[in-house]
């Protein structure tokens, strides 16, 4: 049987869930239920979480994408014509150790020319042109890994940080110094 509820010496009733309009003259209207109901099953918002033409907040990786393309983007206009078989990797974390050492003694890592580390943490490693597994040839790449790199870039400091790395390994990649390729070529 309905719950009957007086509000204001008026009768509504309520059947599942529902609130029925006043009775007045003897006929039944359904009010609509409230559009803030409790989210009793867990399922939370339903629909798009913001409405379309407003941007969402972009992800770690996605800034991080975007301050490697911009800090490449510097090199690139000094030394366009020599970086043009030069590929710009990000792979989260590194995937390798360093030959010829012992895996417990971290503090006498030595890494190659090739790898831009801190200590035993490479943040950068470069990739000379050269053939695959299946005998095709590949272009050369610098390989920024995003995640040591982030977690040593203080606040605002990461563009300067993945600048360096980057001026390291395109230093190596051209066989150049440092100084060399920060000045640009005409310098």
């Amino acid at each position: 049987m309905p719950d009957r509820t007086t509000i204001d010496t008026r009768t509504y009733t309520v059947t599942m869930g529902f609130l029925l309009a006043p009775l007045t003259s003897g006929v039944r209207l359904l009010a609509p239920p409230s559009r803030r109901t409790r989210d009793r099953h867990g399922r939370g918002l339903r629909g798009p979480f913001l409405p379309p033409g407003i941007p969402a907040r972009k992800t770690r990786s996605d800034e991080f994408d975007r301050a490697a393309v911009d800090a490449f983007a510097e090199l690139d206009a000094k030394w366009h014509d020599a970086l043009k078989g030069l590929d710009v990797a990000v792979d989260d974390i590194p995937r390798m150790l360093p030959r010829g050492t012992d895996p417990e003694d971290w503090e006498s890592v030595q890494w190659p020319d090739e790898v831009t580390a801190d200590g035993p943490v490479p943040l950068a490693r470069l990739m000379r042109a050269g053939t695959d597994t299946q005998g095709k040839p590949t272009r050369a790449q610098i390989i920024l890994f995003r995640r040591p790199l982030e977690l040593r870039a203080l606040d605002d400091d990461l563009a300067e940080l993945l600048r360096e790395v980057l001026i390291q390994q395109v230093a190596t990649f051209l066989g150049i110094d440092e100084e060399t390729v920060e000045d640009g070529p005409d310098a």
